[in-house]
């Protein structure tokens, strides 16, 4: 094959023409649309056991014998986290297939995203 014939077939992937095309950033859009409600539940999740326990005494009524409600929501923290990181892990590993994919079909075009 002569240089002409090479430069037909594209092993790297045009970056540019991939971040603009209409699949990638419908891509971008569904992991802003899973990340986004996660990180605001996550954080207000978060932060109200401290605000809770600082300026009310609502978690402080025993919940089972002497534990608090405090202790459950305490817990129930560690809970929600591992739980989230489950489904960002799952979720992300289906988003970086889509993004795979997107990049191979541009290599089979000869380098054009549209």
């Amino acid at each position: 094959m002569g240089n002409a014939e090479m430069s037909e077939f594209k092993s790297e992937p045009d970056y540019e023409s991939v971040a603009n095309s209409t699949e990638f950033q419908e891509l971008l859009s569904k992991r802003r649309k899973f990340i986004f409600p996660l990180t605001i539940f996550f954080l207000l999740f978060y932060f109200s056991l401290p605000l809770l326990t600082s300026y009310t005494t609502i978690l402080n009524a025993p919940a089972i014998g002497d534990i608090s409600w405090a202790w459950i929501y305490g817990l129930a923290q560690f809970v929600m986290t591992w739980v989230l990181c489950s489904m960002y892990v799952k979720k992300s590993a289906s988003f970086d297939h889509e993004a795979k994919q997107i990049i191979s079909d541009q290599l089979e075009e000869g380098g054009r995203v549209e």
